[in-house]
């Protein structure tokens, strides 16, 4: 009987050959969701913050990823140095600035020299 049963079968539908191009939608269809929820808006904030750091210049209030509040001393080719305190300059690495927390335009500082 089961011998009977194996050799009837049962109907099944013909299978056609499935375009190799339907197999990688799904990862096309990922890799768009990564880019545009995920690369694409860091590459964004990237590139505002270089802009940001190449805007900085002396007199503009400042913190520093670390939390750490100064005003600009003097601003060189990767680092600038902060007065943090009364007599107190630290450098720092340009990259080690989050905001710009005051920005002293270019006008007000011919006026005061």
């Amino acid at each position: 009987m089961l011998a009977y049963a194996q050799l009837q079968g049962s109907p099944q539908a013909p299978q056609g050959a499935v375009n190799p191009l339907l197999n990688m939608l799904p990862i096309a269809l990922v890799f768009l969701v990564f880019y545009f929820l995920l690369i694409r808006p860091q590459q964004k904030k990237q590139k505002a913050h270089e802009k940001m750091l190449a805007s900085v210049n002396k007199n503009d209030e400042v913190i520093t990823a670390g939390g750490m509040h100064g005003t600009v001393v003097n601003v060189k080719d990767t680092t600038v140095v902060l007065r943090v305190d009364d007599n107190v300059k630290i450098e720092f690495q340009k990259s080690a600035i989050a905001q710009i927390k005051k920005q002293r335009k270019a006008e007000e500082e011919s006026k005061t020299s």
